[in-house]
């Protein structure tokens, strides 16, 4: 017996390494596939797009927040690995009775690597897991050195996830830790969560960059000429939210396109200090 306590506190016990696991967790999902789990996961959601050939073959059980009960028992997983955010919690329930539910949380960079090698370790992939938590976090380091050495604008920034209500992302969630990691300072740190704010709300904040996100919510260029209208003086762009809020191996990809984006909005060439 191997017992195991998740990122929530629960604990949960698995009698031998899982070999059929579903995954609820889009980003999770991409993590079991670089921990090459490919025979042992047999579920994930329709918004498990990555990698594009799980997404077509492996069954798929629902959303992250409306999963089908009934399609997860019939595939009798040993393990299900899901997030406290991004699942329900009274379904989180539901299913701990048909198999063992491994649930993280995950609010900054520390939140995420112990993510990694803890699902390493319960799929008996600890070596994969270190390997892709070694080059996460040496791709960080070398861009928090590139920022040291560069003059960059600190914009203060308001990253927006969703549209009618509008809703940002709070101070405790990922995308600021990935917004503070970039230098920029978000507006609602001090707000919880993803709350909901208002046109008017956004204008009196005056911010020097808005970020409108591809997910949850696709925003798109229409939507950047309709807030210029009302933020004439706000930098406003279009971001990749995979990069901002995937917390797995998608990690492995957000640094070149940090820096490609932190370029793209400066004014001026960077200057080495």
């Amino acid at each position: 017996m191997f017992n195991y306590t998740d990122q929530t506190g629960r604990q949960l016990a698995l009698t031998k390494l899982p070999e059929r696991i579903i995954s609820l967790v889009p980003s999770q999902t991409e993590l079991l596939f670089d921990l090459e789990l490919d025979k042992e996961v047999i579920g994930i959601t329709k918004f498990c797009v990555h990698p594009d050939k799980w997404y077509r073959s492996k069954k798929r059980i629902g959303g992250t927040k409306n999963v089908n009960i009934e399609g997860v028992a019939s595939l009798q997983p040993d393990l299900i690995i899901a997030n406290k955010e991004e699942n329900n919690k009274e379904q989180i329930l539901f299913l701990q009775e048909i198999a063992p539910v491994w649930v993280s949380d995950i609010r900054n960079m520390d939140d995420a690597i112990e993510m990694i090698l803890h699902i390493g370790l319960i799929t008996g992939k600890s070596a994969n897991a270190l390997k892709i938590t070694a080059q996460i976090q040496g791709r960080f380091v070398d861009l928090s050195g590139w920022i040291a050495n560069h003059t960059l604008p600190h914009y203060k920034t308001v990253y927006l996830i969703w549209k009618d209500p509008y809703m940002v992302a709070g101070g405790d969630t990922f995308i600021n830790h990935m917004l503070n990691l970039c230098g920029w300072n978000n507006v609602f740190a001090n707000k919880e969560r993803y709350p909901t704010v208002s046109i008017e709300e956004l204008i009196l904040q005056k911010p020097e960059l808005l970020l409108l996100s591809s997910e949850p919510y696709p925003f798109g260029n229409t939507h950047i000429l309709e807030f210029q209208k009302q933020l004439p003086d706000t930098k406003i762009i279009t971001v990749d939210g995979e990069m901002f809020s995937w917390y797995g191996s998608r990690l492995l990809y957000s640094v070149d396109y940090f820096k490609k984006l932190l370029i793209s909005l400066t004014d001026k060439t960077i200057r080495s200090k």
